[in-house]
């Protein structure tokens, strides 16, 4: 999701570029939401990595941050050009290695990448910088129905790992006060945060729509929202692509590289001593029990969520 800002500063650059992404499966969708992309290739679908292989590049950007098997396919790969974070000793594997910091908003880390190109960067990523389809709009339209007359509030409680995941009862009291406050809420997700989703919405004052819609009908769904409320998720990164209010809660995951940024935005997150633990994408087991997301209140998430809703 926010590789989106780079990649279409590099259209800006080179309007004639035919730009292609090489992704996975899981994540793949992502670039529907980014016209600049021509062609998408899965590296977990065999077929896609045979055709990928056979192509040429004048410019191979590996935007993975840490892991070395990538540099080493960006190596193998037949191009002129080859770009990428120097992280791991990486460095050696590309023509134009770039330095890479942990406390750097992501969108930021990958403009480095094009600052190492000469390419020309906007500044700030401009938003909503991601595209929902007209079709997807109107299955987002069929789906929230008469909601779309309020203010509507999305809940997303997924999460990659168990220590990111806030209680499935604080979003339901967060969801019966922002019900309470005249707002309609809706609870997003995939086909792993049903379960999640059905307690949150058990009292019915809530349209459950998790595991019910592809990744750009969820963008279709947030993009007629008000504002998210997410912990540290690629759905969060979803609602500021799309330039919604997001309230986000942070705990292991390291906020100035992840959290968004501005008035529009609001990070909870306790700071507690032994918190952000994540590197490089990888949290190692907490010995207190995720007490840094835990421990965030459903008043502390309400303040946020207010302050934002009556702004």
């Amino acid at each position: 999701m926010l590789l989106v800002p780079a990649i279409q500063a590099v259209q800006q650059a080179w309007p004639a570029a035919q730009i292609e992404v090489l992704a996975e499966r899981r994540n793949a969708a992502v670039f529907d939401l980014c016209p600049a992309v021509r062609r998408i290739f899965c590296y977990d679908v065999p077929r896609h990595w045979r055709d990928f292989l056979l192509n040429r590049y004048d410019l191979i950007i590996d935007t993975e941050q840490w892991h070395y098997l990538s540099a080493v396919m960006a190596r193998l790969l037949r191009g002129r050009v080859r770009c990428g974070f120097d992280t791991n000793e990486r460095a050696r594997l590309f023509s134009c290695p770039v330095p890479y910091w942990q406390d750097c908003y992501e969108v930021e880390s990958f403009y480095r990448l094009l600052d190492g190109l000469k390419i020309a960067r906007p500044g700030a990523a401009a938003t909503p910088f991601l595209t929902v389809l007209d079709a997807a709009l109107s299955v987002a339209d069929d789906v929230l129905g008469a909601l779309v007359d309020r203010p509507v509030v999305a809940l997303f409680p997924g999460a990659s790992i168990a220590e990111r995941r806030w209680s499935a009862e604080f979003f339901r009291v967060l969801a019966q006060r922002c019900y309470d406050s005249g707002w309609a809420v809706v609870v997003v997700g995939g086909p792993q945060d049903k379960d999640l989703a059905e307690r949150i919405c058990r009292d019915r004052l809530t349209l459950n729509l998790a595991g019910r819609l592809t990744l750009p009908q969820t963008a279709a769904v947030l993009r007629r929202c008000t504002l998210l409320v997410s912990g540290d998720s690629g759905v969060l990164h979803l609602g500021v692509g799309l330039g919604i209010r997001t309230v986000s809660l942070f705990g292991p995951g390291i906020a100035e590289k992840w959290a968004p940024e501005g008035a529009k935005h609001r990070v909870v997150n306790l700071k507690l001593p032994c918190s952000p633990c994540t590197r490089f994408g990888t949290t190692p087991p907490c010995p207190v029990g995720g007490r840094c997301i835990k421990e965030i209140s459903a008043d502390q998430v309400w303040v946020a969520v207010s302050v934002l809703m009556k702004g």
